[in-house]
């Protein structure tokens, strides 16, 4: 067993009824639906979003079985929107294997994010609480937002720091703190103790974002789930590049910004040196670090429980992947 798996091993049980009802819910009377569908949900993702939902409910004292559905509508809302960005970023690759855009194309694409999406939307009626409907609304909502934001981003080296932090709350960590609530919603608790478990799933989900973007320039494909370099090829303005910006000489600046505005003009070996020669590397690793902390404190007026030894143990598990 992994890390990893260790780590969320108190989710294990409600996580096998959750692929149960996952691939219950799949079930449409066009096939292509359910075969495409099936194909990018099974294509090797750590299930963390659904996971959390399970995580906070559990840690939030909840014994029913509503977070259940709630962490499939979350793993479905998750799931439109990777077909949706495979489709706009024209990507060919997922965790190594071919994206579903490439295999079925790009309509069909965007037509089974539609799909989850709507069906989505449908449990949430059935689950009938008005609070998880509002949640998920407005997360969706940012969620949308955040992508157009860094659609309009791409190929501008002069995003600062704090409007790409924006884009990667609204796009990455907005969803993370989505399923954080639900769990607390399902348990029924106070405004306090949902927004601090929410909190804990906005800070988590970004510092693992930090942590992606740095592992863009030193990890592996496999832990990432996309190909070395694919935010510089897409011209993609991410953390250790806006930091080696900000710190690097004459040359090295207008080599980077070369290589945002002309995706594939610089190669990446001579990006990664650039990035490696100054501390962006670091300073990438402690921005990380910070929220991975704010996450933790979050926690603190919680009870003792596994899952919530779980949650503060995946906060550190989020920034020490690299390394």
């Amino acid at each position: 067993m992994d890390e990893l798996a260790v780590i969320l091993q108190p989710a294990a049980q409600d996580m096998e009824a959750v692929d149960r009802q996952l691939r219950e819910q799949l079930r449409s009377r066009i096939p292509a639906i359910s075969e495409l569908a099936t194909h990018i949900i099974e294509s090797g993702g750590k299930r963390l979003r659904p996971t959390m939902v399970v995580l906070a409910a559990k840690a939030c004292g909840y014994s029913g079985t509503d977070h259940i559905n709630l962490a499939v509508i979350i793993e479905f809302v998750h799931t439109a929107t990777l077909l949706h960005d495979d489709v706009v970023d024209e990507s060919v690759k997922r965790r190594g294997r071919p994206t579903a855009n490439t295999l079925w194309g790009n309509n069909l694409s965007v037509l089974v994010g539609d799909f989850l999406y709507s069906r989505a939307f449908e449990m949430m009626v059935e689950v009938g609480h008005m609070r998880v409907m509002e949640l998920l609304a407005k997360a969706t909502n940012v969620i949308a937002e955040g992508e157009v934001q860094q659609s309009l981003n791409r190929g501008n080296p002069d995003i600062p720091e704090s409007e790409y932090i924006q884009v990667i709350t609204h796009k990455t960590a907005r969803l993370f703190s989505a399923a954080a609530e639900l769990g607390a919603v399902a348990a029924q608790l106070g405004d306090d103790q949902r927004k601090a478990i929410s909190s804990y799933g906005l800070h988590l989900g970004i510092a693992y974002q930090l942590l992606d973007d740095l592992l863009d320039y030193r990890g592996e494909a496999a832990l990432i789930g996309k190909n070395i370099g694919d935010d510089l090829a897409e011209g993609q303005p991410t953390l250790p590049l806006i930091r080696s910006l900000e710190t690097g000489n004459a040359d090295q600046r207008l080599q980077l910004r070369q290589a945002i505005t002309d995706p594939g003009s610089i190669p990446l070996e001579s990006v990664v040196e650039i990035i490696e020669s100054g501390d962006a590397i670091a300073y990438t690793a402690r921005r990380a670090q910070e929220h991975a902390d704010l996450a933790k404190l979050a926690l603190a007026e919680f009870p003792e429980t596994e899952a919530r030894a779980s949650m503060l143990k995946l906060a550190d598990f989020a920034v020490s992947r690299a390394f």
